[in-house]
């Protein structure tokens, strides 16, 4: 199917792996949204409290999906400590992200408190896959 589109290689490998990353990162989103969901209707935490559960499940999974299947096509010099250090690091701005979405929408603005969840759907992972891309598994 990509192989049909008018694209030179690097942009038809550019666009498998966006492709690759929507499916992996469509799977690790829905878990993380579904544990924060599950947390602030079923266990009735606080919001960020659900965020952080929900940051440990997607982080978990996340590194192994993106590193054998999204990003598999990237070189990964420098070892899986060094790439494992950089996913950690990008984990820990994707969480930034969603907890300051969570603070913003649930506590400034007193929105319901699923508002976040679009904001965890579409901005951060657009975010996290330049990151992923330039520098995690670069």
């Amino acid at each position: 199917m990509i192989k049909a589109l008018p694209l030179d290689d690097k942009q038809r490998a550019l666009l498998a792996q966006i492709l690759r990353y929507a499916v992996t990162g469509g799977i690790v989103t829905l878990l993380g949204v579904a544990t924060y969901a599950l947390f602030v209707r079923v266990v009735a935490v606080p919001p960020l409290v659900a965020n952080v559960a929900a940051y440990l499940v997607s982080m978990a999974l996340g590194y192994f999906l993106h590193g054998r299947f999204s990003f598999r096509d990237q070189a990964t010099a420098g070892g899986s400590v060094r790439v494992g250090g950089k996913f950690f690091v990008t984990s820990g701005i994707s969480f930034a992200l969603n907890s300051f979405f969570v603070w913003l929408f649930t506590s400034v603005l007193h929105w319901d408190r699923l508002t976040p969840i679009a904001a965890m759907v579409f901005i951060t992972p657009a975010i996290c896959f330049v990151i992923y891309r330039k520098w995690v598994f670069a």
